[in-house]
């Protein structure tokens, strides 16, 4: 395969609108509210229309905006997608979803009406180790469920056979990563993908109960060395790598320890990859059997990463849409500078960025 990956027969596979010249898989991590910012990635892909999506890899909300994507697509191409995405996130913000009672109980649950070091804040926090999700959300409110269940029709997303889905959730009994696919998607399977345990109880599936895929995934992606086409993988980055400062509180040694152990299966992929290519440059792996995968990234810099990881608990309409903003900004300047290198090379230099 050369430039015009992901192609059969000089037609671009998956999810392609009249613009499309190029095909890419989608990698999308999760990082709560912060998923927001791959909303503003997506809505200017799908603006800009020149890349067709051939599948998208998702933990969390990238699982979330992965479905809301696809269901949105099938009713209007391109434009049906990006405003199903802006509908979703509008919905599930707590200025969209909620009564005024839900939202003062949903917003004492999460924190979001005081400071990280406030003295109430301080007090949730305590609470918060020793009472279950079953104690402190005994309603157990979701706005991500009624919000999935008047949206989407998972119906037509799995009849969606243009686009290959994966999404990721965490096995609360063996600890690995379950990985389902568009076929078999309902409402309960991203439930699962973004179950945050210290918030809401584990969702079962067929018995088994599961947690947020971004424990063992985020996203995975390995299910896109085997089943996609494309050799281009686009990764929209939510969580920093690195933070050139020591935390000291509990809420900020929490809050480094939630993005290391939310990066760490990650950054083990993408050492694999960088390991597979050199030794196919090296003429020790052959192409035949094994892919060599061109990546490339989008993430939201120091603006993205100047937000603490307890800011991916916030759901006011306002924040959603500030990060949008930043991650329109981000596809924009990323499409400026990179479009002519997708099924060329990669763009993402693994050694440098992860080694």
């Amino acid at each position: 395969m050369t430039g015009q990956a992901g192609t059969s027969n000089g037609r671009l596979r998956g999810l392609a609108g009249p613009k499309a010249e190029k095909a890419v898989s989608l990698a999308l991590q999760g990082g709560g509210a912060h998923g927001a910012f791959t909303w503003g990635v997506l809505d200017a892909l799908l603006e800009d229309g020149r890349l067709a999506i051939e599948a998208i890899t998702g933990a969390s909300a990238g699982s979330v905006n992965a479905v809301v994507l696809a269901e949105g697509w099938l009713e209007g191409g391109p434009e049906g997608a990006r405003e199903q995405l802006r509908k979703f996130w509008q919905r599930v913000s707590l200025d969209g979803a909620l009564s005024p009672a839900q939202q003062q109980l949903f917003s004492l649950f999460l924190g979001y009406w005081n400071g990280v070091g406030s003295p109430a804040r301080s007090w949730l926090d305590a609470w918060a180790s020793v009472l279950s999700p079953a104690d402190r959300n005994p309603l157990d409110l979701n706005p991500l469920r009624g919000s999935l269940r008047d949206l989407i029709d998972f119906e037509r997303v799995r009849s969606c056979r243009e686009l290959k889905l994966f999404i990721s959730a965490t096995s609360v009994w063996t600890g690995k990563a379950r990985i389902f696919e568009r076929a078999e998607l309902t409402a309960d399977h991203v439930l699962a993908s973004a179950c945050l345990p210290t918030i809401f109880p584990a969702v079962e599936i067929d018995g088994e109960p599961y947690w947020d895929g971004g424990y063992v995934g985020n996203p995975p992606l390995f299910p896109l060395f085997y089943e996609t086409r494309s050799d281009d993988i686009l990764l929209v980055q939510l969580n920093p790598i690195e933070r050139r400062t020591t935390p000291y509180t509990a809420q900020e040694i929490q809050n480094r320890l939630t993005e290391i152990t939310f990066n760490a299966n990650l950054l083990g992929e993408l050492r694999a990859i960088e390991f597979v290519r050199r030794l196919i440059d090296s003429g020790k792996l052959s192409t035949d059997q094994y892919k060599r995968v061109r990546m490339h990234r989008i993430s939201g810099g120091e603006k993205l990463d100047a937000f603490a990881a307890s800011s991916r608990l916030n759901a006011m309409w306002s924040f959603l849409e500030e990060l949008h903003e930043l991650g329109r900004s981000a596809a924009k300047g990323w499409l400026a500078e990179t479009y002519d290198s997708v099924g060329v090379h990669a763009t993402l230099d693994l050694r440098a960025a992860y080694a």
